[in-house]
């Protein structure tokens, strides 16, 4: 991974090129101060200060030159503003000319961070350093690029190299780096345990075989929480078989998973004063004799019947489960990732994470810290009026709606059912994926919902 620390560093006055932050509007006055050669440049490359707009602005001797950025607002900068000047400028040492990044250095961290692991390495990779005179935040935005940067890996990861076992390594690795304690259920004493996980998983092969992957750190004393993420490897769909277009990037959802494992990573590696319980329900979807079906009905750990109207509404029945363990461990605080519906996308798009809660306080401070991290979430009604269409006819209840309407709220109502009343909740449908690069944002995976959920419980729960 990116050594993201080598590239946000405390300035002490080190040698540095210039950043002059620029808008539309501040441009105006900026320009007549600058010099003859200056302002060529500038008309040269028809710099407006426009957001984005990057020009090289030359000074006496050809190797004194700074530059001058277009942003959108150089008082209050979003975590991606300076990302195109660390995507475009030479390698070297720069600082903010007016000051310091003010939370923009984010950005300029993951502009440089590549997923590499099947191209062959490139040559002059020294990175673009930042100096900076805030310093008691650096240690805080390294962590959270380096979480940003494991959820991109992991979901980036094909299929053949992440599967439940890669999950477990993971977990495993985060397991020794903050001395917490990992348990791994697989085999029989899953399939007795938890049904629907091991149901969900059964037909992969033995490589492949679906496990829950739990993960304990914390004082007991503390503040009980669970932060809990689908971890289906690959999604064929089952016996409800997906069609090739929208099996391609299947390998994507465990993107759950890679938003725990990193949530838990930052939450111990900033020491927050909780007990932390981590769940991944780790399987992979396949086809095979033993597959489960259409029709079938299935015993979850609660003891909740479920019919199965469709396979490959299977990511909740691994998470009820895992809820349900949870709460049998008196979490008072749930958060669980996961990319669970197609119908969240077509509500909201790939850059909106649907978020449920059965607690307005915690929907209210995640949605909160959305607005202050720049990483959105927009909130859907766990709305009781549906929960008709989960009926069945001869179960508790059905996996998925028949209709197919509402099918990220009828997701979420699924959950709540396995969720106990006393049990603050709350439910991140996240696309974990970005069609198109932007800056900073590589196209691929990506974490949606992370940071603000992070800083939720920092608020929350800060040492």
């Amino acid at each position: 991974m990116t050594d993201f620390a080598a590239l946000l560093l405390p300035d002490t006055g080190q040698s540095a090129r210039s950043i002059h932050l620029l808008t539309k509007d501040t441009f105006t006055d900026w320009l007549p101060k600058q010099s003859p050669r200056v302002r060529a440049a500038i008309t040269a490359t028809r710099f407006a200060g426009k957001a984005g707009e990057l020009v090289i602005l030359p000074a006496d001797s050809a190797d004194d030159w700074s530059v001058a950025l277009g942003v959108t607002n150089a008082k209050v900068l979003s975590p991606w503003c300076l990302a195109p000047a660390a995507e475009r400028l030479p390698e070297g040492h720069y600082r903010l000319a007016e000051g310091a990044p003010k939370g923009a250095a984010l950005g300029w961290l993951l502009a440089q961070h590549k997923f590499a692991r099947y191209i062959k390495p490139e040559n002059g990779t020294g990175g673009r350093v930042l100096f900076t005179a805030q310093i008691a935040q650096i240690a805080d935005t390294v962590a959270q690029a380096q979480a940003t940067a494991l959820v991109r890996d992991l979901v980036n990861t094909p299929a053949n190299d992440m599967g439940p076992a890669a999950l477990e390594a993971e977990a495993a690795k985060l397991a020794k780096l903050h001395d917490a304690t990992l348990t791994v259920t697989k085999g029989d004493p899953l399939a007795q345990g938890y049904p629907l996980i091991h149901a969900v998983g059964r037909a992969a092969h033995a490589d492949h075989a679906p496990r829950l992957i739990e993960l304990h750190w914390g004082n007991p004393k503390h503040p009980h929480i669970a932060i809990i993420g689908k971890g289906v490897s690959f999604d064929t769909g089952g016996l409800n078989l997906k069609p090739g277009g929208s099996m391609r990037l299947m390998k994507k959802d465990m993107g759950g998973a890679a938003h725990a494992l990193a949530l838990a990573n930052l939450i111990m590696g900033a020491r927050l004063k909780v007990r932390l319980h981590l769940l991944i329900p780790a399987v992979e979807n396949a086809i095979g004799g033993n597959a489960f079906r259409p029709g079938d009905v299935l015993m979850s750990r609660s003891g909740l019947s479920v019919e199965i109207d469709n396979t490959d509404a299977e990511g909740r029945l691994v998470l009820a489960d895992a809820l349900t363990k949870a709460c049998e461990d008196k979490a008072a605080l749930i958060i669980d990732f996961a990319t669970l519906t197609g119908a969240a996308r077509v509500a909201l798009g790939p850059d909106l994470p649907a978020l449920f809660s059965n607690d307005d306080a915690l929907a209210d401070a995640l949605a909160a810290a959305s607005a202050a991290q720049h990483d959105p979430l927009w909130r859907l009604p766990l709305h009781t009026g549906y929960a008709d269409m989960l009926k069945s006819d001869i179960a508790d209840t059905l996996n998925s709606a028949e209709s197919g309407m509402a099918g990220a709220i009828t997701a979420a109502l699924f959950l709540e059912k396995f969720v106990t009343t006393e049990t603050q909740w709350a439910h991140l449908d996240t696309f974990a994926w970005r069609g198109a690069a932007k800056p900073g944002r590589a196209k691929g995976g990506e974490a949606l919902g992370l940071r603000a959920a992070y800083a939720t419980l920092k608020s929350l729960y800060g040492a």
